[in-house]
């Protein structure tokens, strides 16, 4: 498409859009409810047809070579169908943001300051591989009173399509607008641009995708963006760590999912450590390639050796780069280097060491004693995310419906005049 007419499809796609939010914004909580949950009906209805779309997208990107990780992220079964749908149940039943009350003051005039939350307006989403994001960000727009036009990737095309059309097939069947949740109909690259440049229809930007995509959303965006970075998370194996449960932490961690942003990439382990060597045979028996420094190649031979981009590099795959440091000050010292302020965890028994981990670790979210894979806004309780941001404004972590609203001012008054 010419770049006239990707701005003529986004233009017209946001019009619809703003039509949209503002009924969205009105709409009571019991009604965005019903029509979520009709939603997840009708996506467990369609369920068949999902998985057969998807099916054609993975032999498509298989012949294509997508890697591993990111055939994981694309891949769906009728399991995931069924956790995607009882996503948008789960949001269907949360708390509802909207209208909330977040302050009030009198002032001595009498004027009466409250700040309430309310929805953003219209939000674009723009993804990769992962086609349960079509439910999960449409589900988390619509409940926080947004519309939402989403851009998935060209490798999830088929599978972006079988689940919107159940998703706005049900959303309407259930009294929200039609235009609550549009799907970009072209995979064209210079789509990315049109949403971009969007000014006065498009309020904010959500890329969740490699760097490539949020460095091209970072460079060229013209309206607010929310960005997820990568997930170079590390976990740290204190002195006083619980052995066993440091040997159950890092390979969960690191192996029970390699192709999520809360997999752990680096494991850091304490110099005063009493035995490293079998949290390290764990992970090197479980198939994953340790990448490490002349010391951690002492402990386990069959690890590699790491250069210097390893320390900063998200694998999204059975890979994991190990260092040896000098307690919580090199552990601190390394991720302050090296992280991308996503999820950083201690493993420690020590609770003054934790909580000085915890203040002094600069990432979204810090954890003590837990694996890095609750990373997620439905562990948190959020049900389902857009999103983990690791920027430091608007909203941090994961963002679900909270982080999908704004605020403004309310002044009540009795006739005040400003002298």
């Amino acid at each position: 498409m010419a770049d006239a007419d990707t701005n003529m499809l986004i233009a017209e796609m946001g019009k619809r859009a703003r039509a949209a939010a503002r009924v969205l914004a009105a709409m009571p909580t019991d009604a965005k409810s019903r029509a979520l949950l009709a939603a997840a009906a009708a996506i467990r209805e369609d369920s068949a047809a999902i998985v057969a779309a998807n099916a054609e997208d993975m032999a498509a990107a298989e012949a294509s070579g997508l890697s591993g990780a990111l055939l994981d992220r694309l891949r769906l079964d009728a399991g995931r169908v069924e956790s995607a749908a009882a996503g948008v149940e789960a949001v269907a039943r949360l708390s509802d943001p909207v209208g909330q009350l977040i302050d009030r003051a009198e002032r001595p005039n009498g004027l009466v300051l409250t700040r309430i939350r309310v929805p953003i307006g219209v939000i674009g989403i723009i993804y990769e591989s992962r086609p349960n994001v079509t439910a999960d960000a449409g589900a988390l727009a619509v409940m926080a009173g947004n519309a939402a036009i989403l851009r998935g990737g060209s490798e999830a095309i088929r599978s972006n399509r079988a689940i919107h059309a159940a998703l706005a097939r049900g959303l309407e069947a259930g009294g929200a607008p039609a235009d609550a949740v549009q799907l970009v109909p072209v995979t064209d690259r210079a789509v990315v641009g049109a949403m971009l440049t969007a000014e006065g229809l498009i309020d904010l930007v959500v890329p969740r995708g490699g760097k490539s995509l949020v460095a091209r959303v970072q460079a060229e965006a013209r309206v607010p963006v929310l960005a997820h970075l990568d997930g170079i998370n590390h976990t740290y194996v204190d002195r006083a760590a619980d052995p066993e449960m440091a040997r159950s932490l890092a390979l969960n961690a690191k192996m029970r999912r390699t192709g999520i942003c809360g997999a752990t990439e680096t494991l850091l382990i304490d110099r005063g450590f009493a035995d490293p060597r079998p949290i390290l045979a764990d992970l090197a028996d479980a198939g994953c390639e340790l990448r490490g420094d002349p010391e951690i190649r002492a402990i386990e031979p069959r690890t590699q050796a790491a250069n210097s981009d390893d320390w900063d590099t998200e694998y999204l795959d059975s890979i994991l780069s190990v260092k040896l440091v000098d307690g919580a000050d090199g552990a601190i010292e390394h991720i302050a280097r090296h992280a991308s302020h996503h999820t950083d965890a201690i493993v420690t028994e020590d609770a003054a060491t934790a909580e000085r981990f915890l203040a002094e670790v600069d990432s979204a979210i810090v954890m003590w004693n837990a694996s890095t894979q609750f990373a997620d806004g439905g562990e948190f309780g959020l049900g389902a995310e857009i999103g983990i941001s690791t920027g430091r404004l608007h909203a941090r972590g994961p963002v679900a419906l909270e982080g999908l609203t704004t605020y403004k001012w309310v002044v009540r008054g009795t006739g005040q005049t400003r002298p």
